[in-house]
């Protein structure tokens, strides 16, 4: 029997709770820092941002999540760490 690696495990979790395509190209949105109570459901329980594979937005929208995330993180709205 194989060991599963705790990674392996967050990455089943994420892909089973998470719907087909991309949030904002189905809202036709894009990421602000405004809306950081919505980015937080983009980071790890550490604060950390995750992937595209493990959120499931597309690679454009993923650029820009990411600039928006360390902006709100700037302006002390998200976390940069928890403890």
């Amino acid at each position: 029997m194989i060991k599963k690696s705790k990674k392996d495990n967050i990455l089943a979790a994420k892909r089973r709770g998470r719907e087909k395509g991309c949030s904002y190209c189905k809202s036709q949105s894009i990421p602000n820092w405004k809306d950081y109570e919505k980015m937080a459901e983009f980071l790890s329980a550490r604060s950390r941002i995750l992937g595209a594979q493990f959120s499931g937005v597309c690679s454009k929208h993923q650029r820009k999540l990411v600039k928006a995330i360390k902006q709100a993180r700037h302006l002390a709205l998200l976390p940069f760490t928890t403890k």
